[in-house]
């Protein structure tokens, strides 16, 4: 139970950010959960109930991500899922956008881990989120592979700097989430057949599933340092 634990979740407004908010409330935590969309924080806070807090928080603003921690105070576990992901041929990729990628999913994490780690209790924990493409190359994944190997070996390395305080890593497989929206529904039920028929679990994880996983690595204490694959045996095929 994590009863009396505070927890932020940044990207806590949708998709898995926000079933890991719903899963730690249940578990009597209390939340509080930031993102970039004042909308969406709304529609969460009001699923999450009365003692969830939330913030407008840009993770690619070093100097908001600080003030934002300056604001929350002491806590005991923070868990940063918010990123944008993107993807394309090497050789036809925008550098900017490569670069975006770095300053959305990388630096975000890294802003949150480095001003977020001294107000979080000694027993606490940070989670982290890396991906499937460190892991399994795939074409036109170049860029977010590098990203998401960044992310983890900056976690593993953490999680010996700033022990006792645990940090670990999620890398997630294909996830049916709203993060897959603006593609045409047709082409993208297509894409998750087509994941689903190569897995051996025969299907593409859904955002609980990957809650569940960060849930765990909150509350065993005795775990750090790990990247926890919820991919459904991807990187296996």
């Amino acid at each position: 139970m994590l009863q009396h634990q505070k927890i932020v979740v940044i990207g806590g407004s949708s998709g898995i950010g926000l079933e890991t908010a719903k899963q730690a409330a249940a578990l009597g935590a209390e939340v509080i959960i930031a993102s970039r969309s004042k909308a969406k924080l709304q529609k969460a806070k009001a699923e999450l109930g009365p003692t969830a807090s939330s913030y407008t928080l840009d993770t690619t603003q070093e100097q908001e991500v600080k003030s934002f921690f300056e604001t929350v105070g002491r806590f005991d576990h923070l868990v940063v899922s918010a990123a944008e992901t993107s993807g394309g041929p090497f050789l036809q990729t925008d550098t900017a956008k490569a670069r975006q990628l770095f300053d959305n999913k990388f630096w975000g994490q890294y802003y949150a881990a480095k001003y977020g780690a001294p107000n979080i209790a000694p027993n606490g924990s940070i989670t982290l989120f890396s991906g499937v493409v460190a892991y399994k190359s795939m074409i036109g994944s170049s860029v977010l592979g590098a990203v998401n190997a960044a992310v983890a070996n900056l976690g593993q390395t953490l999680a010996l700097e700033l022990a006792p305080l645990r940090v670990n890593l999620v890398s997630p497989g294909i996830i049916d989430t709203p993060s897959r929206s603006q593609m045409p529904e047709e082409a993208r039920n297509q894409f998750y057949d087509t994941i689903a028929s190569k897995l051996p679990v025969k299907r593409v994880g859904k955002a609980e599933d990957v809650a569940q996983s960060v849930l765990y690595l909150i509350q065993n204490g005795f775990v750090t340092g790990t990247v926890l694959h919820v991919d459904g045996g991807h990187i296996l095929t």
